[in-house]
């Protein structure tokens, strides 16, 4: 996951806040802290099917193997464009969002993964050295499906995806890139499930008040990057702090946080951790607003890489 559940999100993403509003006035509020339901999402899943635990754990020693090899077998040119079908769920106009909307969307995760975004170089001279520049991952809108529903909104549980409980089913999800995008309930910002799941399911859930960077989009989550963390969790990638206190997100350049950060933290951001690091608050994979997180680390592009390297759990996507 930021918004994702806005409130803490175990190994994988949400946003949450609370008031009392109802769920309809809620998104059209500005979140207060950002919460991603990836992680626990996964948990979820693991639940109902203890295999996947197994294929978390093949996949897990793979991405291990494939950053430890440094022969790192990509496409020729060492890049992948990753078609992407958008589900628009709505109930009111407003939710039904607009192209340029969806548009404003494709843009700014070209832009994220490409390390061309505008605040990419307000990265902090310590953690310059681990920037992950181009990550090589680009993004081609293919298709925008829209359906009327009478839900006032949805929750964590798949129904989106599924056209049997009013949803939209995945178009070709084992090479393209679904973006379910509805009026979350319990303040979430999105969800996305990890590499190894169900292919029915697969993709990434966005709320429509926190996708792209124009139209229906709610400060401070108005500039796309609720998109940019779902796909870093699409792809892989855990959460900066590790889901824990002074947690693991098995990658080595990023330092250890306490937890996660929320709103826009003041530089250097120290944690109470092991060596007292400076938190990389900046990281795409934090819970900071959208105008305060900026970059991906070299150890996140290579977990990215191994996805769809051959033998990975996304190679169908090269």
């Amino acid at each position: 996951m930021k918004r994702f559940f806005l409130g803490f999100c175990l190994a994988f993403g949400l946003f949450s806040c609370t008031d009392s509003t109802t769920t309809e006035d809620q998104s059209l509020n500005a979140v207060q802290e950002r919460r991603c339901y990836s992680h626990e999402h996964l948990e979820d899943q693991m639940a109902l099917d203890p295999t996947l635990r197994v294929k978390m754990a093949e996949i897990e020693r793979f991405t291990e193997d494939f950053i430890r090899s440094g022969n790192r077998t990509l496409l020729a040119d060492g890049t992948l464009q990753i078609p992407v079908v958008v589900n628009v769920l709505y109930k009111t106009a407003a939710q039904n969002i607009s192209a340029a909307q969806i548009q404003s969307q494709i843009d700014v995760l070209n832009a994220d993964f490409s390390a061309t975004n505008a605040d990419y170089n307000n990265t902090p001279s310590i953690f310059q050295n681990v920037r992950s520049g181009n990550c090589g991952i680009t993004f081609s809108l293919q298709n925008v499906v829209r359906k009327s529903t009478n839900k006032t909104s949805w929750s964590t549980n798949d129904a989106m995806k599924k056209s049997s409980q009013g949803g939209i089913s995945p178009t070709s999800p084992t090479n393209t890139l679904n973006i379910w995008v509805c009026n979350m309930g319990n303040g979430i910002l999105g969800y996305a499930q990890f590499p190894g799941g169900a292919s029915a399911t697969d993709g990434v859930v966005i709320d429509d008040n926190a996708f792209g960077s124009t139209g229906t989009v709610s400060a401070p989550y108005n500039l796309g990057r609720t998109a940019t963390h779902e796909v870093g969790h699409w792809l892989n990638l855990r959460h900066i702090w590790g889901d824990a206190t002074c947690g693991n997100d098995q990658v080595s350049d990023t330092p250890l946080h306490n937890t996660a950060n929320y709103g826009c933290p003041t530089y250097p951001h120290a944690s109470t951790c092991t060596g007292a690091p400076v938190e990389m608050t900046m990281n795409y994979m934090d819970y900071t607003n959208d105008a305060c997180m900026y970059m991906f680390s070299a150890g996140q592009k290579a977990r990215m890489q191994a996805t769809y390297a051959v033998g990975g759990p996304r190679a169908s996507f090269r």
